[in-house]
């Protein structure tokens, strides 16, 4: 995979900008444009997503932190359903699953007449699923909005703390 480019007009300005701020504000300019930026991708991300309670796509949440001098954002799962997340992305292979000690696995299912069938086993062969990426793709899709969306934010918030900034369409 490629890296794309994204060529959005004004940043240098943007940039140049930020760096007269004090450091404190410009941690936080910079931590609501990640997340500004993280909001289109999150949105794509839960259309993605394979619904079947839709507590997965609500549990997708943004997180911004700062450590040193470096400022990220990511989109990362909560809630009930966390958990399954990256075997949904990713898929999972052939494994067996096994019950507790002293328990049974319960197993319901269909036969081929319509009626139902409960089969309690302690250990089963999975034939593993395949992968239904979400967050990739919506990365993928959404990374220019996503651009977009963090020069507006900054381009915003220096607006508010009286420093003029040049709109996108005015460098050249």
């Amino acid at each position: 995979m490629t890296a794309d480019t994204f060529h959005v007009k004004g940043l240098s300005a943007l940039g140049k900008a930020l760096a007269e701020l004090p450091v404190k504000l410009e941690k936080n300019v910079l931590r609501g444009a990640l997340r500004a930026g993280m909001k289109p991708i999150r949105a794509q991300a839960r259309q993605n997503v394979t619904k079947q309670s839709g507590a997965l796509a609500k549990g997708l949440k943004v997180s911004t932190d700062s450590r040193s001098k470096m400022v990220y954002a990511r989109l990362k799962t909560s809630g009930p359903h966390d958990y399954i997340a990256r075997f949904i992305e990713f898929g999972t292979a052939r494994h067996w699953i096994s019950s507790k000690k002293g328990k049974m696995l319960r197993i319901a299912g269909t036969n081929v007449n319509g009626g139902s069938f409960v089969v309690f086993k302690d250990r089963v062969d999975h034939p593993g699923a395949r992968p239904l990426p979400f967050m990739r793709p919506a990365l993928d899709t959404q990374a220019s909005a996503a651009v977009t969306a963090t020069a507006d934010y900054i381009r915003g918030r220096l607006t508010e703390q009286g420093i003029n900034v040049p709109d996108s369409g005015d460098e050249k």
